[in-house]
C-alpha cells in the first residue's frame, strides 16, 4: 500500500488504530517512479535466474545455486519498505531467515508504493516472463482505502492467481490478507477482510490472515506518519509472514 492508510480510521487489532490517509501520493518518494521500480525488478529477476556461488548450507549439505528457487513478492509500499532501508523491509528479513535455515530460495521484491490490485495485474505479465517458483501476493489495501469496488479488487486478485498458475503451474501462491479501518463501516470492513479468506479457499492458496497483525496501531512499531512500519515493525511483519511461509518453502520440491 502507499501505506495501509486512509482518511481517519483505525486498523483492526488489539490496540488503538492509527489515523490513516488516502493512498494517493502526497509527497515525493511515496510513489517511486515506475521505470525505476521496473529496472530494479528486472535486475533482480535476471540475477535470480543466473547461476551464482552457493550462499547457504542446508541440513543436507551445500545449497546448489543452480537449483535455487525464486519467490516474488508482488505488493505495495508495505513490501517496498517505504521509509526504511531496503535491508530492513520485511522481504529482506525473510531472505535472512531463508539463508539461516539453508532453504534454496531467493526473494525478489516487486513491491511498488501506491500500487493497487489493478496496477499489480498490469505488471504481472512482465514479471511472469522469468522463472517463478512462488508468489507472495500483498495487494488490495490501496483499493479499499480509495473506496474502489470490492468486486473489482476480488476480480483483480483472482486474475493474478489464475495468470500465475497458467504460466507457472507448479508455483506456490501465498495471499497476504488486509483489513480496513472501522470508519469504513461494519459491512464494508467485514466484506473486505472476507474477500481474502474467500479467495484463499476458492483457489486453494495459502493465506496470511492479516499482514500487520501486532503492528498496526502501535506507534512504537511505525514511522511518525503512523502508516508505514518502522524497522522494528518490519521485523514483526516478517515474523507474521514467516510463520505461514516457512512450511510452504520447506515443502516445495
Amino acid at each position: 500500500m502507499n501505506g495501509p492508510g486512509s482518511a481517519g480510521g483505525a486498523l483492526p487489532g488489539s490496540r488503538a488504530i492509527p489515523t490513516l490517509r488516502p493512498m494517493i501520493p502526497r509527497s515525493p518518494g511515496i510513489l517511486p517512479k515506475a521505470w525505476t521500480a521496473i529496472a530494479a525488478l528486472a535486475l533482480a529477476l535476471v540475477c535470480a535466474t543466473e547461476p551464482a556461488p552457493a550462499t547457504g548450507v542446508s541440513r543436507a549439505g551445500s545449497t546448489n545455486a543452480a537449483a535455487e528457487k525464486t519467490l516474488v513478492v508482488l505488493g505495495d509500499s508495505l513490501s517496498a519498505g517505504f521509509g526504511v532501508d531496503p535491508s530492513e523491509a520485511w522481504p529482506a528479513r525473510l531472505q535472512e531467515r531463508i539463508r539461516q535455515e539453508g532453504l534454496p530460495w531467493k526473494v525478489v521484491n516487486a513491491g511498488v508504493s501506491g500500487d493497487t490490485t489493478a496496477g499489480g495485474l498490469r505488471r504481472l505479465d512482465w514479471i511472469l516472463r522469468k522463472r517463478l517458483d512462488g508468489l507472495l501476493l500483498e495487494l488490495g489495501g490501496n483499493d479499499g482505502l480509495r473506496g474502489l469496488p470490492l468486486e473489482a479488487t476480488r476480480t483483480n486478485l483472482q486474475a493474478v492467481i489464475e495468470r500465475t498458475r497458467a504460466r507457472h503451474p507448479k508455483a506456490r501462491i501465498v495471499l497476504a490478507g488486509m483489513r480496513m479501518p472501522d470508519n469504513f463501516g461494519e459491512a464494508y470492513t467485514r466484506q473486505f477482510e472476507g474477500l481474502y479468506r474467500e479467495l484463499a479457499q476458492t483457489h486453494r492458496v495459502v493465506l496470511i490472515p492479516f499482514l500487520l497483525e501486532g503492528v498496526g496501531g502501535r506507534p512504537e512499531l511505525n514511522l511518525p506518519d503512523q502508516i508505514h512500519p518502522n524497522a522494528e515493525g518490519h521485523r514483526r511483519v516478517a515474523t507474521n509472514v514467516w510463520q505461514v511461509l516457512r512450511p510452504v518453502l520447506a515443502e516445495t520440491p
